[in-house]
């Protein structure tokens, strides 16, 4: 595993949480919960690579199919 993804990762949870202050306090409460879940989908497709090579070890590791 990589640290260059976790910083990444963490990269767009801060840029996320940022825009999300950012709504909440100009009073657009509706469009900072979409740019909240939206930065959480984007780490979650980041992270999917990751889940899967972690998945082939395992099938590979128990002798699964």
């Amino acid at each position: 595993m990589d640290v260059e993804i976790l910083f990444k990762i963490a990269g767009v949870g801060v840029i996320a949480a940022i825009v999300t202050q950012l709504l909440k306090q100009s009073g657009r409460d509706e469009l900072a919960t979409i740019a909240a879940i939206a930065g959480l989908i984007i780490g979650l497709l980041m992270m999917l690579d990751m889940v899967e090579e972690l998945l082939s070890t395992v099938r590979q590791t128990f002798h699964l199919y």
